[in-house]
C-alpha cells in the first residue's frame, strides 16, 4: 500500500514538472493544512504531506519544486519542498549564484509537530505574497516538514503527555528506536544519512531545527539556540551573535516571551537550581551545523502552550529567519567563507573539543509560576506543584560563561586510517562530505603519533543502541608500518574540526566514544600462569635493571597482594604481549603521505 501510494505520488511530481498532466490549479482551502482548518486543534497525517508538496508544485510550477530526499526504514518517502521566486529550485544552481539557502525541518521528534504546520502556512504566505514577500527574491527555503516521518505515523493521543496539543500526534523516536537528534555525527540511521545527504549538496547556510520542550511550567513560551555564539571560528560566531539577538528582539515585538538559552534544570524539577549555557556536542543538530561552519538555530516553543500558540510562535520564527536570510544572507555566507577558510589552516594549533561551564554565576529574572515543593506519596520523592494562575518572577541563578575542558593540539599533516577500519571510517567521512583519500603505497616504519589508552572503559548501559566508551591517554610519536589502502584524512580542509570530532578519542562524539573501534581496547591474548611463572623467574636472572622495578613495585600492598597482576607486570614486558592492545587503531602525522 505505501509503495502504491508513492509510487503514484513520484509519478505526479514527475509529470507536473514535465507539464504532462492538465490538473485544476488547486484551491486555496485545498492548501491549507489540517491544523490551519481545525484552529490548530489538530494535525494531519503524513499523507497530508505526501498531499500537499505536489499540490504547492502545481500552484506555483516556477517558484516551488518537490521532491524525495531519501527513504524510510518502513518503506516513506522523505518529502521537501525547494522555494525561490526567481526560479532557482536546485543546489547547483543556488551555488552558481550565490544565493543563501536556509533549510527548515519539523518533526525530527516527531510528535513535537509544530513545524510542520506552522512551515506550510509561512511558505504559502511568502508564495502568495501576503507575507515576508521579497525574503524569497534573495534566499531560497528548503523545507522538510516532517524529518523522522515513521515516527510520525506511530499517531496517537498522550504520545506526549506532558504537552498540550494537537489532540493526536506522532513519536519521539523512529521505527528503529533511535533519536534523530542525537545521531548527527554517527549517522546510522537510514533517515539521518538521507538529511546529511541533502544537507551537503544544499549546504545551507542556515539550518533551523524545529522543536517543543518539555519541562517546568513558567511563562517563557519559546526558546533559541543559535550556534556558534559561545563557541566557534570568530567570522561566523559574530554572525551567530547577532541572529541571535535581532531573534530575540523580534520574537519579543512580536508578544513572545523568549530566552537565548535551552530553559532545562540544571537539577531535574528543581527551579532553585536554575540553568546554564552549554556548547553542545555535535550529536545534536544545531551543534553539529556550527561545526561545519554555518549556522544552526534549535528552535524550541513551550510544550505547556497550546498548540495554536505554539504553532502561531513557530510561524513567526520562520517568517522572521527568512526576512533575516533575504537581507543578510550573502554577509553569512561570505562570514561562513571565511570561517572555512580558518578551518584549513588549524594544523598544528590548540582546539578546544569540548567546554564546560566557568564558576561564574549571574542572577536572573525568570518568568514562572508560583509553586511549592512538596513530600509526593507517590514516589516519596520530592515534586513541585505549579500554580500557572499566579505569575511569579523567580531570581534564578544562570551559569552565563564557558571554558574549555579538552583541548588538543590538531595534527600539521593529518589522520591515517589503516585498511582494517578504512571501509567503516570511509563510510563515515563520506557522508560527511569530509575528504579524504586512499594511499596506494605502503610505508614501513613511518614516522606517526598513536594514541595507547592508559585505561578504557565502556558504559553499563547502551545509549541510542550503541555501548559508550571512554579512554584515557595521549599522542606520542612512535614508528609504525601503514599499509597499503589505508586512508589519508588531511587537516587542511574546511571540515577539518568536525574531522577531529569522528577521530580524536576523547571527543564525547568520536567514533571511538560511539564504540566503534571497542574490540581495539579488549585484551585478546594471555598468558598461562604456569608460563609466567617461568618466564617472570628467567626475566629476574638476566635484568637487575627489571629486579630492582619489581621490588619497588612490591611495596605497594595492593600489588603485592595481587598474583595477576604481579605476573602480569612481567607478561607485559615480554615479547609476546599484544602491542596493539589498547591502541587506538588511527594514527595522526605530520605531513602528507605520497
Amino acid at each position: 500500500m505505501i509503495r502504491h501510494k508513492t509510487g503514484l505520488l513520484a509519478a505526479l511530481i514527475a509529470l507536473c514538472s514535465l507539464g504532462q498532466v492538465t490538473v485544476a490549479a488547486p484551491s486555496a482551502n485545498s492548501l491549507r493544512t489540517v491544523a490551519e482548518q481545525s484552529g490548530n486543534k489538530r494535525t494531519g497525517r503524513y499523507e497530508e504531506v505526501e498531499r500537499l508538496c505536489p499540490a504547492f508544485q502545481q500552484q506555483w510550477p516556477q517558484q516551488v519544486r518537490c521532491f524525495e530526499f531519501g527513504r524510510t526504514p518502513e518503506g516513506r518517502p522523505m518529502l521537501a519542498l525547494a522555494a525561490s521566486a526567481d526560479g532557482t529550485l536546485d543546489a547547483t544552481a543556488a551555488h552558481r549564484a550565490g544565493r543563501p539557502v536556509v533549510l527548515m525541518q519539523g518533526g525530527i521528534h516527531a510528535g513535537e509537530i509544530d513545524g510542520k504546520d506552522a512551515g506550510f502556512l509561512a511558505l504559502r504566505q511568502m508564495l502568495e505574497g501576503s507575507l515576508a514577500k521579497d525574503a524569497l527574491k534573495t534566499a531560497t527555503l528548503v523545507f522538510v516538514p516532517v524529518f523522522n516521518v515513521d515516527g510520525h505515523e506511530r499517531f496517537g493521543r498522550w504520545n506526549r503527555p506532558n504537552q498540550v496539543g494537537p489532540e493526536e500526534m506522532g513519536w519521539r523516536v523512529t521505527s528503529q528506536n533511535l533519536n534523530l537528534n542525537r545521531d548527527y555525527v554517527k549517522a546510522e540511521a537510514p533517515e539521518m544519512q538521507a538529511m546529511l545527504r541533502l544537507l551537503g549538496e544544499w549546504d545551507p547556510i542556515l539550518y533551523v531545527d524545529l522543536h517543543v520542550t518539555d519541562g517546568a511550567k513558567f511563562e517563557h513560551d519559546i526558546s533559541y539556540s543559535v550556534s556558534p555564539t559561545l563557541a566557534g571560528r570568530e567570522p561566523i560566531r559574530q554572525v551567530g551573535v547577532a541572529v541571535r539577538d535581532e531573534l530575540m528582539k523580534r520574537a519579543t515585538a512580536k508578544g513572545s516571551l523568549p530566552v537565548d538559552f535551552y530553559p532545562s534544570f540544571l537539577k531535574d524539577d528543581d527551579p532553585t537550581t536554575g540553568f546554564a549555557v552549554a556548547v553542545g556536542p555535535k550529536r545534536f543538530s544545531q551543534a553539529y551545523w556550527a561545526s561545519r561552519n554555518r549556522l544552526g538555530i534549535l528552535v524550541e516553543t513551550h510544550s505547556w502552550k497550546d498548540y495554536p500558540t505554539r504553532v502561531r510562535i513557530t510561524h513567526h520564527t520562520i517568517i522572521s529567519l527568512m526576512e533575516m536570510a533575504a537581507r543578510d544572507g550573502k554577509q553569512w555566507l561570505a562570514a561562513a567563507q571565511a570561517a572555512d577558510k580558518e578551518s584549513a589552516g588549524i594544523g598544528g594549533s590548540t582546539v578546544n573539543i569540548t567546554y564546560t561551564n566557568t564558576p561564574h554565576i549571574k542572577t536572573i529574572d525568570f518568568r514562572g509560576y508560583e509553586y511549592e515543593r512538596v513530600p509526593s506519596a507517590v514516589s516519596g520523592a520530592l515534586l513541585t506543584r505549579y500554580n500557572d494562575k499566579r505569575p511569579q518572577i523567580w531570581r534564578l541563578p544562570l551559569r552565563d560563561e564557558v571554558q574549555p575542558a579538552i583541548t588538543v593540539a590538531a595534527p600539521r599533516g593529518g589522520y591515517l586510517v589503516p585498511p582494517s577500519h578504512a571501509r567503516m571510517v570511509a563510510e563515515k567521512l563520506t557522508v560527511h562530505g569530509i575528504e579524504f583519500r586512499t594511499i596506494a603505497q605502503a610505508q614501513t616504519g613511518a614516522e606517526v603519533e598513536v594514541f595507547r589508552a592508559t585505561k578504557a572503559a565502556t558504559d553499563s548501559s547502551t545509549f541510542e543502541g550503541r555501548s559508550s566508551f571512554s579512554v584515557e591517554g595521549d599522542w606520542a610519536k612512535e614508528k609504525q608500518d601503514v599499509a597499503a589502502g589505508a586512508l589519508f584524512v588531511p587537516i587542511a580542509q574546511a571540515k577539518s574540526e568536525l574531522a577531529m570530532t569522528l577521530l580524536e578519542p576523547r571527543d564525547p562524539d568520536s567514533l571511538v566514544s560511539w564504540g566503534y573501534f571497542a574490540t581495539a581496547f579488549e585484551r585478546k591474548e594471555y598468558m598461562e600462569a604456569y608460563v609466567a611463572e617461568a618466564v617472570a623467574e628467567e626475566m629476574l636472572k638476566k635484568d637487575p635493571a627489571l629486579r630492582r622495578e619489581f621490588e619497588r613495585r612490591l611495596e605497594d600492598p595492593k600489588f603485592a597482594a595481587d598474583p595477576n597482576a604481579r605476573l602480569d607486570f612481567f607478561y607485559r614486558r615480554h615479547s609476546s604481549w599484544d602491542e596493539r592492545y589498547n591502541l587506538y587503531p588511527v594514527f595522526r602525522v605530520a605531513n602528507a603521505p605520497r
